[in-house]
């Protein structure tokens, strides 16, 4: 079976009028503020600086946050810089979309009314640069992961999330970072990390070659950055992360895609 979260119906494919026809989108996953390294917290804030200067828009495709939660009392705990970040690049016109991760699903009204982010919680297809590009994050795709899937569904149920809601957020957080497995995980790569990059890789090849329309599958998830022309003019790319490797897609209308890398010789960041 190709594909294992459908597409939904309500977002398809657009055009989005405010993409400027020349200047790049650009694409980055996987930064789990909260759990990176204050230094690599630092290059992603100077990169997001960077992004607001020369992009027409903004995707961050899943875990942005390392946990994020809106509690009906408040919201996750320790990101004002880069939500001020946030807010301060769409105010002044460029448009940041989320998906949902793993770790940062559970967001909403916050994130979309206050920050003035368009926060998204299913893969969709889109247009990035002329391209009709199928983005998600990740997270329960392709073959195995069998018990993630499971509890994914459990995860995400109304009955969880209100439950979870009811506790105080600092208990909250508290109980999501003990849980977490970031940490220093990505440090060196298991067996089974390679084996998730495979997975997506291979179902993103075949939905590919499945659904001719499409032109570019970006996904994150598995921290291993790759960009591969699957057929002419036709490419899958994982954007990698920030928790080691502090790559991005860049997406220019006319032009192949790149996977560039963010080489910081300073905390302010200097690409």
């Amino acid at each position: 079976m190709v594909g294992v979260l459908p597409l939904p119906d309500g977002l398809g494919s657009f055009l989005p009028s405010w993409v400027s026809a020349a200047k790049p989108v650009l694409i980055a996953s996987d930064a789990h503020l909260g759990a990176a390294s204050p230094a690599q917290e630092r290059a992603f804030l100077a990169w997001l600086d960077h992004a607001a200067d020369v992009a027409s828009w903004i995707i961050l495709n899943g875990d942005l946050f390392d946990f994020w939660f809106e509690y009906p009392t408040g919201t996750t705990r320790g990101h004002d810089t880069v939500l001020t970040t946030l807010r301060r690049i769409v105010d002044g016109g460029i448009p940041v979309t989320l998906m949902g991760g793993n770790h940062d699903w559970w967001g909403g009204r916050y994130l979309r009314d206050e920050v003035g982010i368009d926060f998204l919680q299913e893969p969709v297809v889109i247009d990035v640069a002329g391209r009709r590009t199928l983005l998600a994050h990740g997270d329960g795709l392709g073959r195995g992961d069998l018990g993630y899937r499971l509890l994914r569904g459990i995860l995400r149920g109304k009955a969880t999330r209100w439950t979870f809601g009811m506790l105080p957020p600092a208990l909250g957080d508290r109980m999501a970072r003990g849980v977490s497995r970031t940490g220093h995980q990505w440090d060196v790569y298991t067996e089974g990390h390679l084996a998730r990059s495979a997975a997506l890789e291979a179902w993103a090849i075949e939905r590919l070659r499945a659904e001719r329309e499409l032109d570019l599958i970006v996904l994150g998830h598995t921290h291993v950055p790759l960009l591969r022309e699957v057929e002419p003019g036709r490419w899958y790319a994982n954007t990698g992360d920030w928790v080691k490797h502090r790559t991005y897609l860049e997406v220019t209308p006319g032009c192949e895609p790149i996977l560039a890398h963010w080489d910081t010789q300073s905390d302010t960041g200097t690409p």
